[in-house]
């Protein structure tokens, strides 16, 4: 009985110093120094604090400006003879768009020659006038009346000469049909009418048509209240356009609505690009990126952070090959680089490569 209690106590006394190695094994790698495999490939890299920026998405969509959008309304009442125009197709000013007939326009050149006809006969006897006054024949009283008559009738005569400007007419057309001309220069939005309809005037529901000069252009985005306070005027956008997928276009904001719109409860955020070619339309689909700054932050590139669970952390140099583990607090993370809100400091060298495997040599 006695031999085979010595016999198994001798495996037990050759296990000791083995296991009190791997200890010292395990606190010598994963302390400071590492593995001499990790040396080789270990890259540091000194931190500091920089201007850091974020990105604000906000949907957006194309839109002319509104006081360059023009719905032309017949101006007296009649039938549409011909209309020239489709939606989409570019007008210039003053080009016709169509064509009215109308009893208005017969009545308006009658109004005009009967104005002329008694500015003429005024003019007749106004001079007659002046030769009785001169031989002293007429009182000068009869003499400012006829006068005064004869200024009235070429008031009258203008008024009808301005009506027929205002119809289209010049003074030596003859027909009952007047010409609709675009006011602006820009693009049919929409055709409100088609040839044979009848027009009544102002009071009809419908425009004949809405022309739009969208050059320049307006992309108007939604602005929640709570994100408010980072954007202001002057900042840079970014702007992609549904239909022309990887550009992107340029702008600044221009204005920011001082009311928050009832529907969508933001507010309207607005930008002006130039529009030569017209590939921005009406109505389209974007999205615009705002640049907002928030301040300063410790900013280390991505590789050098290693998430282990709920803990995060880095391996900064505390000496030449000696690396301690730190755990930090991230802000904001990006695509190659990490925000650290707590956990480092201006001028601290983490190392940005072999991180992985200095934890690996840690956990041996």
């Amino acid at each position: 009985m006695r031999w085979r209690l010595i016999v198994l106590a001798i495996p037990f006394a050759l296990l000791l110093p083995t296991a009190c190695k791997h200890e010292e094994h395990e606190a010598s790698s994963g302390g400071n120094s590492g593995s001499a495999q990790a040396q080789s490939v270990i890259q540091t890299t000194a931190v500091h604090a920089e201007a850091v920026t974020s990105q604000l998405t906000l949907a957006a969509k194309i839109m002319p400006n509104p006081t360059s959008v023009v719905h032309i309304f017949s101006p007296i009442s009649g039938r549409v003879v011909a209309l020239k125009v489709l939606p989409g197709q570019e007008v210039s000013k003053g080009q016709e768009i169509g064509t009215l007939q109308s009893s208005d326009a017969a009545q308006a050149r009658s109004d005009f020659e009967k104005a002329k006809i008694e500015a003429a006969r005024a003019d007749l006897q106004l001079q007659r006038a002046k030769e009785l006054l001169q031989h002293e024949v007429m009182a000068q009283r009869d003499y400012d009346d006829i006068k005064a008559l004869d200024e009235a009738d070429h008031a009258e005569l203008e008024r009808a000469r301005q009506a027929l400007h205002i119809l289209g007419f010049s003074e030596n057309d003859t027909g009952d049909t007047i010409p609709i001309r675009s006011p602006i220069s820009g693009v049919v939005l929409d055709v409100g009418t088609a040839a044979g309809e009848l027009q009544r005037s102002l009071d009809n529901a419908n425009a004949i048509a809405t022309i739009a000069d969208i050059n320049p252009i307006w992309v108007g985005g939604d602005l929640y209240p709570r994100d408010l306070g980072s954007v202001k005027v002057g900042d840079p956008v970014d702007i992609a356009v549904t239909g022309y997928p990887g550009q992107i276009f340029h702008g600044t904001i221009n204005n920011i609505s001082d009311a928050v719109d009832p529907v969508s409860l933001t507010l309207k955020v607005r930008v002006v690009l130039p529009n030569p070619q017209h590939k921005l339309k009406p109505q389209m689909y974007a999205t615009m990126s705002v640049t907002t700054h928030k301040g300063t932050a410790i900013v280390v590139p991505s590789t050098a952070v290693i998430q282990n669970g709920k803990l995060t952390f880095v391996f900064v140099e505390t000496s030449p090959g000696k690396y301690a583990r730190r755990n930090v607090i991230l802000s904001a993370t990006h695509e190659k680089t990490d925000e650290i809100a707590q956990g480092l400091e201006d001028g601290d060298k983490v190392v940005s490569g072999g991180a992985e495997l200095l934890r690996e040599s840690e956990d041996q």
